[in-house]
């Protein structure tokens, strides 16, 4: 079974398991399709994270997030004084770190040949693709960012419009691209036309990105954290990314017996335990190459408890505020295989199409991930040179008694953190399937505001002001969320693919 946000990505994950490809495998290809499908939320140009369990045991883990040019120091910005690059600004821009991820992946967990499993891409690359509706929304309310370069302009906005639902939208640069990547691997991106292309644009802009930068990349295979929730062990990818986050809330939810609480208990708890949560992020988390991220205090009993008392059930806290670039854009993915392999995956540009920066020749339209770091000194996420930011996007695994039970993801960038503790209390806490689970409606505690669906009912909306809250009806979904859940008992496989995106989970 798969489950993406996107109905060809889906298609072609179900028939690289098919063609007897196994789980990693379906997720390469299926990502890739994304990469050609969904160009305002990823694409060859962003990073990505992944957790595959072999066999269904306990996952491993892949960070595939790029660094800051070797020239990138906090110093050097404040000296000229930039301290919040533009999202369009070349310094908003790490070297892509998801081809390199994907390449290690195949090498490492995959059975199948790149070239194979690029295939699909490239065909819809090149031969074009419908526009879906949720893709078309995402178009039509971005055009700004694509108006901002004239390169992602004329490619992007054809004839000076955005292409409407129903359109048939071609990328041949990209089909050449990910046939270079198919031929050549790694080499295919990070070295020769590329990699020259992207950085002399990118120069052209008054990047510091250099050829060696992009040589210089390398995913990292990392030992996933997690803590145990309602019964089950939930698996994250550590630091850089929020997973930890996640982990943190989770902790805190089971404490709060969040799940067993009326709905208006429930979305105030969960906005609570956000905020308390996502002011340490903000403080604590950056690159552990570089910096010492306290990650085993902050999963303790100790921190935990520490902020149970903070947390009031009839009043909101204060607003925390946080400085970090609100919402970004991401693809995830869920499969499992008939070996019970599986895989949580995430793909992301970040912004919605990135930076606007695109690169003709290759195809590349370029994220703006930079933009999560600081650029003052002084504080444990500044820039540095080889550097990575804090990360949003966080592939999640759930686990029982040494087995995985459930691959899964929630897009929506720092929505994702509470997403994951959302979505698993209505599974493992409320006992309902990925589907009805991944329905309900969203709320996030951000920025002063909670941020609320117009699903969510008055009368709780109602309660929540009465407690407090200032709310924030929402005219955009909040986030989406891609799941497989194993019933081993009875040998089955339920899927939920998220329906505020356009994707489907299917199973043969």
């Amino acid at each position: 079974m798969a489950a993406t946000s996107h109905p060809l990505s889906t298609l072609t994950a179900i028939e690289t398991l098919k063609a007897g490809g196994n789980a990693m495998d379906a997720a390469i290809a299926a990502v890739a399709v994304q990469c050609v499908v969904e160009p305002a939320m990823t694409g060859l140009g962003g990073d990505c994270f992944a957790l595959f369990a072999p066999r269904g045991g306990l996952p491993v883990a892949l960070n595939g997030s790029g660094r800051a040019p070797a020239a990138a120091t906090a110093e050097h910005f404040a000296e000229r004084g930039i301290t919040a690059p533009a999202p369009t600004s070349p310094h908003a821009v790490t070297v892509p770190g998801c081809v390199d991820a994907w390449v290690k992946l195949n090498a490492d967990h995959g059975t199948k040949p790149l070239d194979e499993l690029l295939r699909p891409a490239i065909g819809i690359a090149e031969e074009g693709f419908r526009v879906t509706p949720r893709v078309a929304f995402d178009w039509i309310n971005n055009t700004a960012r694509l108006e901002a370069d004239a390169d992602a302009r004329d490619r992007f906005l054809p004839g000076g419009r955005v292409p409407a639902e129903g359109d048939l939208f071609r990328m041949p640069a990209l089909a050449e691209t990910l046939r270079a990547v198919a031929r050549r691997g790694r080499a295919g991106f990070y070295e020769g036309e590329v990699a020259d292309g992207i950085v002399a644009k990118l120069r052209s802009l008054g990047g510091l990105h250099t050829a060696a930068d992009f040589d210089a990349q390398r995913a990292e295979a990392v030992d996933p954290i997690a803590t145990r929730f309602r019964g089950h062990d939930v698996y994250e990818c550590p630091p850089n990314g929020q997973g930890l986050i996640a982990l943190m809330m989770l902790r805190l939810a089971e404490k709060l017996d969040l799940a067993s609480a009326t709905e208006a208990d429930r979305v105030h708890l969960l906005a609570e335990i956000t905020k308390a949560a996502y002011l340490a992020r903000d403080t604590y988390l950056a690159d552990p190459r570089q910096v010492a991220v306290p990650v085993e205090a902050l999963l303790s009993d100790a921190w935990a408890d520490s902020i149970l008392p903070r947390i009031d059930r009839r009043r909101a806290q204060p607003p925390v505020f946080s400085d970090e670039v609100p919402h970004r854009d991401t693809v995830c993915l869920s499969v499992v295989d008939r070996d019970r392999n599986c895989v949580s995956f995430i793909n992301s540009i970040f912004n919605s199409f990135g930076s606007g920066i695109y690169v003709p020749a290759s195809g590349i339209l370029l994220h703006n991930r930079g933009l999560s770091f600081r650029f003052a000194p002084g504080h444990a996420n500044s820039i540095a040179p080889g550097k990575r930011p804090l990360h949003t996007i966080i592939p999640g695994m759930v686990c029982r008694d040494g087995r995985a039970v459930m691959p899964f993801g929630v897009m929506g960038g720092q929505y994702q953190a509470t997403g994951h503790v959302d979505f698993l209390s209505n599974v493992l806490g409320r006992g309902l399937d990925p589907q009805d689970a991944s329905d309900t409606p969203r709320t996030f505690a951000t920025e002063g505001v909670l941020q609320v669906e117009p699903t969510l009912r008055p009368d709780v909306v109602e309660d929540l002001r009465a407690r407090g809250h200032v709310i924030a009806v929402q005219t955009t979904p909040i986030g989406g969320c891609q799941s497989v859940l194993i019933d081993e008992a009875r040998g089955a496989l339920f899927g939920g693919s998220d329906h505020r995106k356009d994707g489907i989970a299917l199973g043969y």
